[in-house]
């Protein structure tokens, strides 16, 4: 089967979230798979010149942007095994950002209606031409709706099958309903039917949800999540009258990416066979960071965005009482908003033998801190699928995780009596709750006997792509039979 994965953005292209970890990690996954999946993506300026150069240009044109005519152009490059392609235009790509600009709404319709364009191209340039268009986030959901709208009579098109994934369905590119015939060149009838509507706003997400033929999230529980009001983001009645067409598949991560024994980031590597080295990972960063050595003070790490949907209020509430009450070390990396980033340099000024806080992005300091700390603290309000926790167990640090989204599908209750499980959950989104389940982690950490064995169990989870990948082609089976 043939699959077109249209995405905004991929690693190692360009990233600013998880979104390009899925579009660079799980199309090398499904290639292994016999599945001959392409990506196709935005060419911004902020792309490495190292990559522009291995860039070969296919094809210029130009197109419509409602009554604008617009430069379009089409080059590829192939990395690691898969075929990607980009959709050139400096006007609308070359910029210092990749999105919250006022033309939004122009450049990711431009981008949607090209990728439609760009396919008979790509099938002369490489025989290639999708049997299923897998598009994901708002920033790709007009695919769908110009694939039914604007290609309907051309028999080239009509067989194609969509695919639709929300990574995060908080975010659905809304803008003002002028856009209608200004900017996307549609016929009202679309808006006024509700197709395209949102509070007399114009929402490109919730009209890749009505045109598409399924739709996936990127966990189970997050499927079934957004069909309640309180994480619908009021399209919580669109997705119950699809349900039968929703699926939830649990993201992976590159497991040749995050591998505690090869990771050139980390001190010292180590293995499940070997994770007492652990420890000296952890006696190094205590140096490094200017906390006070111990090899058996438990280390509780925070890498995240510093804002409300990450459960930073839970953590405001309580880490003071935690910390004056038990023997832990603190260690925080992120950034976020300005009230949480005062409040844990604050925390830091009163707790200064106990935490460091790390107010900036580094990907190795993060990688330091999966691999020394003992526990990775995770108390998230929502989260579709999460990718902290998966790293942490990759690197057997233990989660303390609350129960929802992704976070339920892969995070298990450690059972000391059984030994099974993984981590440790709360379920409610209560800073009380949050504080006894890491209480729970910290009484487990006390027994090394104990502690061992959750090690090993978090180190065995697997939550690879390959699982993943081949749950998406069972999905793109069915659907091709829809």
């Amino acid at each position: 089967m043939k699959v077109l994965y249209v995405a905004s953005e991929a690693v190692p292209f360009c990233k600013t979230g998880g979104l390009a970890d899925v579009a660079g990690s799980l199309p090398q996954a499904l290639i292994k798979e016999n599945v001959d999946i392409r990506v196709i993506m935005p060419k911004f300026g902020k792309i490495s010149e190292d990559f522009k150069h291995k860039m070969e240009h296919i094809h210029d044109e130009e197109i419509n942007v409602s009554w604008r005519t617009k430069f379009v152009g089409l080059d590829k490059c192939v990395l690691d095994g898969v075929t990607y392609y980009f959709i050139d235009n400096e006007e609308y790509f070359n910029r210092e950002g990749f999105y919250g600009y006022e033309d939004d709404a122009q450049r990711f319709s431009f981008f949607c209606r090209a990728v439609l364009c760009m396919l008979p191209v790509i099938k002369d340039h490489d025989g290639f031409f999708p049997d299923i268009i897998h598009s994901n986030d708002w920033h790709a959901g007009l695919v769908n709706v110009f694939l039914k709208l604007e290609h309907q009579n051309d028999e080239r098109y009509e067989k194609i099958k969509t695919l639709y994934t929300i990574h995060n369905l908080k975010y659905q590119g809304v803008f003002p309903k002028d856009v209608m015939d200004d900017v996307l060149g549609l016929d009202w009838k679309y808006f006024n039917n509700g197709d395209l509507e949102f509070y007399d706003a114009v929402n490109f997400m919730k009209g890749g949800l009505i045109y598409t033929d399924f739709i996936s999230t990127v966990s189970r529980t997050y499927a079934e999540e957004i069909q309640y009001d309180y994480f619908g983001e009021h399209l919580d009645g669109l997705l119950r009258s699809r349900k039968d067409d929703i699926y939830g598949i649990v993201n992976g991560i590159d497991y040749s990416v995050y591998n505690p024994a090869t990771d050139k980031n980390i001190f010292v590597n180590y293995d499940v066979n070997s994770f007492d080295k652990k420890m000296e990972n952890k006696v190094m960063l205590q140096k490094e960071l200017g906390l006070p050595v111990g090899r058996r003070i438990p280390m509780v790490a925070l890498v995240s965005r510093l804002v409300a949907a990450k459960g930073m209020d839970l953590i405001v509430r309580m880490m003071d009482e935690i910390l004056q009450h038990e023997n832990i070390q603190f260690v925080l990396l992120g950034t976020g908003d300005k009230v949480f980033e005062d409040w844990f340099k604050g925390l830091a000024w009163r707790f200064p033998t106990k935490t460091s806080i790390n107010i900036r992005f580094s990907n190795e300091l993060a990688q330091k801190m999966y691999a020394s700390s003992d526990i990775f603290l995770m108390p998230s309000n929502y989260e579709p699928c999460g990718i902290g926790q998966l790293i942490a167990l990759r690197y057997g640090s233990i989660p303390v995780v609350r129960e929802t989204g992704g976070l339920k599908d892969t995070i298990n209750q450690y059972d000391k009596y059984n030994d099974v499980g993984n981590g440790f959950v709360f379920t409610n989104y209560n800073a009380h709750e949050m504080m006894y389940a890491l209480k729970k982690a910290l009484g487990i950490y006390s027994d090394p006997t104990e502690w061992g064995d959750l090690i090993k169990n978090a180190m065995n989870s697997d939550y690879s792509w390959a699982g993943s990948a081949k749950e998406y082609v069972k999905l793109y089976e069915k659907l091709l039979k829809k």
